[in-house]
């Protein structure tokens, strides 16, 4: 037994590769790029994929294939992947404090950003078969016909996540993009990207189709015009407060007039960031005029 114990002592442990997901995959980055990761003392703790806008081509090709399936599926089905997605998450609670941890947060700031992750899940996957009966009407009309309104999903949604929140951040803006039933890309937090890695295996643990959600890492600087620009892209979330970020997203959207929706300076911890109009933002409404009558 002693003899085990010190080949154990001895072993070199398998350091963790940091991979971007598409289609329900982990491939290595197109460019074969990384960016090292390094913690408050100035040690690398993690080399991380530096996605290329071919890597985000590809994701949307994903995101675009899967979205009609999503899209079709059943509220009560995609409440309950959500649920799952939160389960999942909860039993790698200890691996995502640590990972936080790694990135300089504190013990308790860890833990509270964790546990709210799996609480944000939890509370929008309850909104996934109500948001409809809150925001659809049927309206009054001055002829004889049924006149109904009613919303669809968008489509496929870019997401630039914030950057000084790695984990909770991610998920308050993953998640209900995807309850309504988008398919959506991200680009993860370049300062804390760890977090957002270890998600994505939680997804694909999770009966999430591939293609559904697709994370990449990599640097914004390279990354968020073609985020904003991809002429397939329906609607972008940006969450960078900068003014410039803010001007250059709005006129690359224009291009194909697709949604803009900014996010800036939210508190991702507090109430005020979970309420089911961030489900409407991405949504579209539909009216339908049906005839009464023989």
């Amino acid at each position: 037994m002693a003899a085990k114990a010190e080949r154990s002592k001895d072993r070199v442990a398998v350091a963790k590769t940091y991979k971007i997901y598409i289609d329900g995959k982990f491939p290595r980055t197109e460019s074969g790029r990384y960016f090292t990761l390094e913690d408050r003392k100035g040690k690398v703790i993690a080399n991380v994929c530096r996605g290329s806008r071919k890597d985000f081509r590809n994701a949307i090709v994903a995101a675009r294939k899967a979205q009609p399936g999503w899209a079709g599926a059943n509220a009560y089905l995609r409440g309950q992947i959500l649920y799952r997605i939160a389960e999942m998450l909860e039993g790698r609670r200890e691996q995502f404090i640590a990972e936080l941890k790694l990135q300089g947060a504190t013990q308790r700031a860890a833990q509270k950003e964790v546990d709210a992750s799996i609480d944000r899940l939890i509370y929008f996957a309850g909104w996934a078969d109500k948001y409809q009966q809150v925001f659809s009407a049927v309206n009054p009309v001055a002829s004889s016909h049924f006149n109904f309104s009613v919303l669809e999903p968008t489509g496929v949604v870019s997401i630039i996540a914030p950057d000084d929140s790695g984990l909770l951040g991610l998920v308050s803006n993953v998640a209900p993009t995807i309850v309504g039933g988008n398919t959506c890309v991200v680009l993860a937090s370049e300062s804390m990207p760890l977090s957002a890695v270890s998600f994505a295996e939680v997804l694909h643990a999770s009966d999430v189709p591939g293609g559904v959600v697709n994370i990449l890492t990599g640097l914004r600087s390279e990354l968020t015009g073609h985020f904003a620009s991809h002429m397939d892209v329906n609607a972008i979330v940006f969450c960078d407060g900068a003014r410039k970020t803010a001007r250059t997203v709005q006129e690359l959207a224009s291009d194909n007039i697709k949604r803009v929706i900014a996010r800036a300076g939210i508190d991702w911890g507090s109430e005020s960031a979970q309420h089911p109009y961030l489900i409407r933002d991405t949504q579209e409404v539909k009216t339908t005029w049906h005839p009464i009558g023989s």
